[in-house]
């Protein structure tokens, strides 16, 4: 692996203090080395533990016994530098899930590339109900709404055009001079007409407005249309973390 600057350890810090502010968790509570969150229905970003620093297996027993008392299954996000605590997971038989990507650009990279005027997306909030229709076809819904609705930051939900109809819709939050898009989903119509790039770059004409320099994503490697789609907006993977979770 290329070797960590202090730079890049302070980049990549930012953007995870903006996935934390711009998709929040319901309650997080400080347990020894861990932070727990709780987030009912609101997906493993909002319901994972993460360590602040060095940790020993009596440190994850512990850990492990209060995310059960909070009626969750253990579960844990794996950040870089989280190698110590990845081994001991992995010898307490948890399995590796989700391994995500953290891919940004600047500002004013996308800004000024042009969209089909057909194209044009609408930045609204509250969320209309054809949005909300939208998301819930892609599995987004009441529960990872809310954690839309509690993230105390500058945002928007944009809804975009195709074919003169609503064609699909994402939610973007500014925190730490970035704008992080999260929940893109266009409807099975508008795939492959170019949608997807058009609410992006949207996304970040929005974002600018309020004051960010860097817009990001966070995509599960898994996801091959969605990676193609932003490495070709000209996206740089800075980092990833992957979570380890463990069913009984």
């Amino acid at each position: 692996m290329p070797e960590t600057t202090p730079d890049m350890t302070q980049d990549l810090a930012r953007h995870f203090t903006c996935a934390d502010v711009t998709w929040p968790a319901a309650q997080k509570t400080d347990c020894g080395p861990f932070v727990l969150r709780s987030s009912p229905g609101g997906g493993k970003r909002v319901t994972a533990a993460t360590a602040n620093g060095p940790v020993t297996s009596d440190d994850v027993m512990v850990a492990e016994r209060r995310m059960r008392d909070m009626g969750q299954k253990p579960l844990f996000s794996l950040r870089p530098g989280d190698e110590d605590l990845d081994s001991i997971l992995a010898a307490r038989g948890y399995a590796v899930v989700d391994e995500t990507r953290i891919l940004t650009i600047p500002v004013a990279a996308l800004i000024g590339e042009d969209t089909d005027v057909e194209q044009a997306s609408l930045a609204v909030w509250e969320p209309l109900a054809i949005q909300l229709e939208f998301w819930a076809a892609g599995g987004i819904g009441p529960d990872r709404i809310a954690v839309m609705e509690r993230a105390a930051c500058p945002k928007t939900a944009l809804i975009g055009r195709h074919d003169n109809s609503p064609g699909g819709t994402c939610y973007v939050g500014v925190s730490e001079g970035i704008g992080m898009m999260h929940a893109l989903e266009i409807i099975p119509a508008a795939r492959r007409s170019g949608m997807g790039r058009a609410m992006s770059i949207h996304a970040a004409q929005w974002a600018a407005r309020q004051g960010a320099t860097d817009f990001a994503v966070l995509c599960v490697a898994s996801n091959i249309p969605a990676n193609r789609l932003y490495e070709k907006l000209g996206m740089r993977q800075i980092g990833q973390y992957h979570y380890r979770i463990k069913e009984s």
